[in-house]
C-alpha cells in the first residue's frame, strides 16, 4: 500500500480550474519534487493535501485512509507537515519555544497541571524541552534556542521552520520553496539537511522548488506542473531532458 495515493485530484476557483486530474502515489521514505512555472498550481495542491482547501473533485488517500473532508488539524495529527512558501513563525517567541509548539499533541497535561505547577507539567515540560533541543541540534540552532525567532537570519528561520514541522512527527513532510531566498552556500547546506532528516527521520518528502541544482541533487522522481495539469513525471534525468518541460519551464 502507498502512503500517499492521490487520485485525480482537482480543484475549480469560479470558473478557473486551478488542479485538474492530479495523480501522484509515493511510498515510505521517497523524495519527489513538484516543479513548474509560478501559477502552475503547487501551492494549491499542497493547499490540498493539508485540508486548507477541499478538493472539487478526486481523492487523496494517506496510509490507506481517505483525506477528502478532513480539516487541517486532523490532517496533521494523522502524519502530514508542512512548511510555507512564505515563513510563518511566531516571531515573537523563542527559537525553542517555536519548536515546542509543534510537540504540544504528543505530550498531554491537564489545565489544573498547568496552572498548580503539579510534577506531571514539570515532566511534560522537561521532556518538550529535551525534544526541542535534540531537533534544534541536527539543525544548528540549538545554540540559539533563547533568541527570539525574529532575530534569527533569513535561512536559519528557514531551518527553524522546517524544525517545527518535524516536531509533529510527520510521515510525509511537505516543503514549499524551502530554498527560497537563500545564497548558494545555504543551498548546498539545506540539500545536506533535507537529505539528513529524510533518513534520520525515516519520513517521506515532497517539495516546491524553482532551484534546479537542489530539485535534479536530491529528488528521486520529479512531477511537473502547468496550468494545473501534469505535463511529466519520472527521474531527474528525463525531466531535464523531456522537450515539454524544456519549452515550459526549464528553457533552452
Amino acid at each position: 500500500m502507498a502512503l500517499v495515493d492521490i487520485r485525480q485530484l482537482g480543484i475549480s476557483f469560479g470558473g478557473l480550474r486551478a488542479v485538474d486530474n492530479f495523480n501522484l502515489t509515493m511510498d515510505d521514505g521517497q523524495l519527489y519534487g513538484l516543479i513548474g512555472p509560478n501559477g502552475a498550481g503547487k501551492t494549491t495542491i499542497f493547499n490540498l493535501l493539508t485540508g486548507v482547501y477541499k478538493p472539487t473533485d478526486g481523492e487523496f488517500y494517506f496510509d490507506g485512509e481517505l483525506m477528502n473532508g478532513k480539516t487541517p488539524i486532523q490532517i496533521n495529527k494523522k502524519g502530514i507537515a508542512r512548511t510555507f512558501q512564505n515563513i510563518r513563525l511566531f516571531s515573537n517567541m523563542s527559537v525553542i519555544d517555536n519548536v515546542k509548539t509543534g510537540l504540544q499533541a504528543k505530550y498531554h497535561y491537564s489545565m489544573l497541571d498547568g496552572i498548580l505547577r503539579l510534577p506531571k507539567f514539570g515532566r511534560m515540560e522537561r521532556e518538550m524541552t529535551d525534544r526541542a533541543m535534540e531537533l534544534l541540534k541536527i539543525f544548528d540552532l540549538d545554540g540559539e534556542a533563547e533568541q527570539l525567532a525574529s532575530n534569527l537570519p533569513y535561512g536559519k528561520q528557514r531551518k527553524l521552520e522546517i524544525a517545527r514541522a518535524l516536531a509533529t512527527d510527520p510521515k510525509l513532510l511537505l516543503l514549499d520553496e524551502p530554498a527560497a531566498g537563500m545564497n548558494p552556500n545555504e543551498t548546498a547546506e539545506l540539500m545536506n539537511t533535507i537529505s539528513l532528516i529524510r533518513e534520520k527521520f525515516k519520513v517521506s518528502i515532497l517539495l516546491i522548488e524553482h532551484d534546479m541544482s537542489l530539485v535534479m541533487g536530491i529528488c528521486e522522481k520529479i512531477v511537473v506542473l502547468l496550468y494545473g495539469r501534469v505535463i511529466a513525471n519520472g527521474i531527474p534525468d528525463e525531466i531535464k531532458n523531456d522537450p515539454k518541460v524544456i519549452v515550459a519551464y526549464l528553457g533552452e
